[in-house]
């Protein structure tokens, strides 16, 4: 297990040219939502950075939170408790942003805690359960055994539908 403090670079544990695409694959950058450990492919996370101030953007979704200035690039961000349609909750001095890129678009992605960054072998993946009508697990890649728990494994690319990614991306 590799522990991740808030500003530590992820882009840095892979300056290795050794490391290969199977090895990104398998590891998985864990945060905490609550009581719930989720985890999502390091692949698509480009570093994780504190809490800033974020701009409101009006007319969008509650769960976009706004925008923040990254180095000059404008990124919006959203909390991924209220895209879950979790309890809103305060932020505070362990909250922090995770930076993806998807597509080549940048996102900013809310969590009350960074965990760690493990290794999740494919056959310790679980497809996620499936229920008649329910549109609401798109984002959930499947269930990942890690130790004596389980966790929710989030499809990167899916936290947004099409549509809405086209929106967020516009209002940057």
């Amino acid at each position: 297990m590799t522990t991740i403090d808030d500003e530590d670079r992820i882009d840095e544990m892979w300056a290795d040219d050794e490391v290969d695409t199977d090895t990104r694959r398998s590891k998985y950058l864990f945060f905490n939502l609550g009581d719930e450990l989720y985890g999502i492919n390091i692949a698509y996370v480009t570093e994780i950075i504190e809490m800033l101030k974020f701009t409101e953007v009006p007319d969008m979704p509650d769960y976009v939170r706004g925008v923040i200035n990254l180095r000059g690039k404008v990124i919006p961000v959203i909390d991924l408790r209220l895209r879950f349609n979790m309890p809103e909750r305060a932020y505070d001095d362990r909250t922090c942003i995770v930076v993806t890129t998807i597509d080549t678009a940048s996102l900013g992605l809310i969590v009350d805690t960074v965990a760690e960054v493990h290794d999740v072998a494919s056959g310790d993946i679980e497809p996620p359960p499936r229920f008649s009508g329910s549109e609401r697990d798109h984002y959930v890649e499947g269930l990942g055994k890690v130790g004596d728990r389980v966790s929710v494994l989030i499809d990167a690319r899916k936290i947004l539908q099409r549509k809405e990614l086209e929106v967020v991306k516009g209002s940057a």
